[in-house]
């Protein structure tokens, strides 16, 4: 007769294989999180020279896969989100790229420039606060009530300051790929989420790090138009009572995080495979165009999809080769054009909720 230990035993099995799996995640995450911190710290205009050559294009073609897994095939009732988002994108994007060749080709006075930037900086909040009417509509939920507030005190923050405001979202944006990692882990792993969310502690406090180490250090060289367009894009110009080297640590940790998070942890946590069957390799079906719901859908675009994929591709390819002839600027056509990708995750974390 067999006994509780032995009906048990595939449970017991089950349980200590996830522990261990759980324990070299968290490791990882530590490793990566620390690792990172140590070169923003010590080398931070030579590892952001190298981290957006080698990770900014591949991570966009990272997360374009990501978000194509999770479009569906037909919008059905998501008809209007979705619409609203895809005009929002375009239309936000557009106005975005065309600014600063407004700003070469006429003559603006720092007034006009910064009310210019308000009202883009307005138009975004508008149309992020529709999108979360929308979904909430959708969901039937009545417990968004505060988005209008949180809505209209950005506003006015982005009012008061909105330069401050745009630099704010270049902090903010590398955070998100953060959240969309704990909601892939709750669909796959949802085992490792209180885990994980307890590891999150370790940014603010490698943050309160720098900024305790890197204070009063000496701002960075900007003796070349490369490294002065790395310090402006931290925000070097706009607070010049802190250090540059601090702020280009802070952020190049936190662009490191946001390359990690698309690049390595979301396409190897695909679904967990537990006991004796065979572990697929997630990179391969990651790969794999039929792995995508739109591709694989009898009524889906198999021919569409894959030809999307490859102009991405295509286009990384492009840019490396940009930055190998012109780095400067290559970096400054990206980071204008990046905006694309910035605005394109909003619609699909309100969809994820």
């Amino acid at each position: 007769m067999q006994t509780a230990v032995e009906l048990n035993l595939p449970a017991l099995v089950v349980n200590r294989s996830l522990d261990r799996s759980k324990r070299r995640f968290v490791a990882a995450l530590l490793v990566c999180a620390v690792a990172s911190a140590t070169l923003a710290g010590l080398l931070p205009l030579q590892v952001s020279i190298v981290t957006v050559f080698l990770f900014a294009a591949p991570h966009n073609w990272f997360e374009l896969r990501y978000f194509l897994t999770r479009l569906p095939v037909r919008f059905g009732k998501s008809r209007v989100f979705f619409l609203t988002a895809f005009i929002g994108i375009g239309g936000l994007t557009v106005t975005y790229v065309c600014l600063p060749l407004l700003y070469r080709s006429t003559v603006w006075s720092n007034e006009a420039w910064l009310v210019t930037i308000g009202l883009w900086n307005t138009l975004l909040l508008a149309w992020l606060s529709g999108l979360v009417f929308l979904r909430a509509r959708q969901k039937r939920r009545n417990d968004w009530a505060w988005v209008p507030a949180v809505a209209f005190g950005l506003c006015a923050f982005n009012w008061i300051a909105p330069d401050l405001f745009s630099l704010s979202l270049v902090y903010v944006h590398p955070l998100v790929a953060l959240w969309f990692l704990d909601r892939h882990l709750q669909r796959n792993r949802p085992q490792w989420v209180a885990a994980y969310r307890r590891s999150l502690v370790l940014v603010p406090m490698i943050v309160g790090f720098l900024v305790w180490q890197l204070w009063g250090a000496r701002s960075l060289s900007e003796d070349n138009g490369l490294f002065w367009r790395i310090t402006q894009h931290s925000g070097a110009e706009l607070l010049p009572q802190v250090s540059s080297h601090l702020l280009v640590s802070v952020h190049l940790f936190l662009e490191m995080l946001h390359y990690g998070v698309w690049i390595l942890a979301l396409p190897l946590l695909g679904p967990m495979v537990i006991g004796r069957r065979p572990r697929p390799n997630p990179f391969a079906r990651f790969w794999e165009r039929n792995s995508l719901p739109l591709a694989r859908h009898p009524r889906g675009f198999p021919k569409t999809i894959g030809f999307v994929l490859m102009v991405g591709v295509a286009l990384v390819l492009l840019l490396w080769f940009g930055f190998s002839i012109d780095y400067a600027t290559t970096r400054d056509i990206y980071f204008t054009v990046a905006m694309a990708h910035v605005i394109a995750e909003a619609p699909f974390m309100l969809k994820m909720l």
